[in-house]
């Protein structure tokens, strides 16, 4: 009898590490180990070239070096960068200013978010803590390739897209050599292609806020991005009330009022971009803001934990 060449059989494999100061996990599905591996690679060099150009922990990042000239003089940057942060000034324009990637000039003092928390700072406080923090004020030169603070003391920072926009590239360089189903997850904010081994969709599990072991219900995500921002990871209770670790751009003080916001759409630096400033913006209005963008779902969970979805998702 003839020898029976089985297929080899499909994997996904995967690889956990540090990077941007977050836990990624990377997942490519092959038959081949080593080859799968070899991808992997791609993927990590990318993320780090990416981590290069926006970390605020380098002087010699592009990023630090807008903000030491913030005031002073326009900064060239890569085209890549300029591009980032030109989205980045459109997603506040959607959002009125509850996103704002000028967060960075925020004074850390007011917020250590530990158990030694006990009040909120007053409100006159918490303003002046947020006087720099103006998209506005960020004017691109195209045709240059430069960007500008316009006050001394700016900064501008990329904690609430980063993350979201190496998910996006690294997936690209991973399709680009041959992938053609993974994962990449960037801390929560994650984006999947393709399928898992067995053929079937890949599916996320939202998790229960108060339990964050327990999922309270899976959505297939197969060639989408989902990303969730919580305050059950990291807040502090004042006079019974819970906040989150999210500020309000527009008045220094942390948010109240929602435990968790999901968003599903196809980039994951848009779903990341829009997690945040849906917490900030509250559940009406940020649903209000979702239902008018074409391709993205939302899921709200309220501190009284009330669930609220976009009109185009289904959750049982």
């Amino acid at each position: 009898m003839p020898d029976i060449e089985l297929a080899p059989t499909m994997v996904v494999h995967k690889r956990v590490l540090k990077l941007m100061g977050n836990r990624f996990e990377i997942s490519v599905v092959s038959a081949d180990k080593q080859w799968a591996e070899d991808r992997i690679d791609l993927a990590i060099a990318e993320i780090q070239r990416i981590e290069r150009l926006l970390t605020t922990f380098s002087d010699d990042s592009q990023t630090n070096q807008i903000n030491a000239k913030a005031g002073i003089k326009p900064v060239r940057v890569d085209r890549e960068v300029l591009e980032l942060i030109a989205r980045s000034i459109r997603i506040s324009v959607l959002t009125q200013g509850a996103f704002d990637i000028t967060y960075g000039s925020i004074d850390k003092s007011l917020w250590n978010f530990d158990l030694n928390m006990k009040a909120l700072p007053d409100a006159a406080t918490a303003a002046a803590s947020v006087r720099l923090i103006n998209y506005k004020n960020v004017i691109l030169d195209a045709d240059n390739s430069t960007v500008f603070l316009k006050e001394k003391g700016m900064r501008i920072g990329f904690g609430g897209i980063g993350k979201g926009y190496a998910a996006d590239m690294a997936k690209s360089v991973l399709k680009r050599s041959g992938v053609e189903s993974g994962i990449v997850n960037a801390a929560g904010d994650l984006v999947t292609w393709g399928t898992q081994p067995n053929g079937k969709p890949w599916t996320i599990a939202i998790a229960d806020p108060d339990q964050e072991a327990t999922p309270f219900s899976t959505l297939n995500i197969s060639n989408m991005a989902i990303a969730t921002s919580g305050n059950y990871a990291k807040y502090v209770i004042i006079d019974g009330r819970r906040y989150s670790h999210t500020i309000d751009p527009k008045t220094g003080l942390p948010v109240s009022g929602i435990k968790s916001v999901s968003i599903i759409c196809p980039s994951a630096e848009l779903a990341d971009a829009l997690a945040t400033p849906v917490t900030v913006m509250g559940a009406r209005v940020g649903l209000n803001l979702v239902d008018q963008l074409d391709n993205v779902a939302c899921v709200i969970i309220t501190d009284d934990n009330k669930l609220y979805t976009s009109k185009n998702i289904n959750i049982k």
